[in-house]
């Protein structure tokens, strides 16, 4: 009998990808493109502790814990979660603070939205930090990923399948988009966030953190934002990341990796084996 790896497994690009320390801004990035959705945004700051900084982080922590389940879960451990997620969406709505009209939080193209901003993000970030990804590599990875699109209650057949339509995406969105009063406080308490105690260094660290995934972003996004959208910060954000992926390739495995991604590597070099035995 074949062991479940849920939706991905060794040789996807997802794997190859997610496990890489350096994606955490990745995912700091996706959350600062994301706001970018005046209706996902508003949606999230209505029906979430996202403006109570006490318990900021305990929703960012069941985010982290969400996405790693997705990765690396078995296909029961990823249909709980997505059911568990759908369910809760379903209930909610949010307050378009323009019209004064409701809106359902699980609207296809808020969803749509979030998964979008991840994707963009976690790929773009890879890419500039130097974790080895050609052209190909980049395409599958948007396609895998409409796997996890198909978690969250979107049609895997309406969601972008490569680098060039995700592009398309984009170019089309961004009439529609902008930084809502919401967005920029979330944008503020980056440089600042609320942390516990125990986790105090880390909020040291956060301005440095905070800056350079600003400097990811997109011109256009950080130009919503009211920031500067210079080619410089794009070379010096580029060059930070590759500088940050090289730091921590010198870091053993044992401990560069969490659990997860540790299983999932050595699962990568056992089927590559495997297939050189048999060739």
């Amino acid at each position: 009998m074949s062991e479940d790896y849920g939706l991905f497994g060794p040789g996807s690009v997802t794997w190859r990808v997610m496990g890489e320390p350096v994606l955490i801004v990745g995912g700091l990035r996706a959350l600062l493109i994301q706001a970018l959705h005046p209706q996902s945004m508003w949606g999230t700051a209505q029906n979430s502790e996202l403006m109570d900084s006490g318990a900021a982080w305990a929703r960012m922590g069941r985010t982290i814990e969400f996405v790693r389940v997705r990765t690396y879960g078995t296909t029961a451990e990823v249909e709980r979660a997505g059911r568990r997620v759908r369910k809760l969406h379903s209930k909610l709505t949010g307050l378009d603070l323009r019209t004064g009209e409701t809106f359902p939080i699980d609207a296809p193209e808020n969803l749509l939205w979030v998964h979008m901003g991840e994707v963009d993000s976690y790929l773009d970030v890879a890419r500039r930090a130097g974790v080895p990804l050609n052209r190909e590599d980049a395409d599958r990875f948007v396609d895998e990923q409409r796997r996890s699109a198909e978690v969250v209650g979107l049609d895997p057949a309406e969601v972008p399948a490569s680098v060039a339509e995700m592009k398309a995406y984009y170019d089309e969105m961004r009439t529609r988009i902008w930084a809502c009063k919401e967005a920029r406080e979330g944008l503020r308490r980056l440089f600042n966030p609320a942390v516990p105690r125990t986790m105090l260094p880390l909020k040291l660290a956060a301005p440095g953190i905070a800056a350079l995934t600003v400097a990811t972003l997109p011109r256009w996004a950080r130009r919503m934002y009211g920031l500067p959208g210079l080619p410089t910060s794009d070379l010096t954000a580029t060059m930070t990341l590759k500088a940050l992926y090289r730091g921590t390739r010198l870091i053993p495995e044992s401990l560069r990796y969490s659990p997860d991604a540790k299983r999932a590597r050595a699962l990568e070099r056992a089927a590559a084996e495997s297939l050189a035995l048999a060739s």
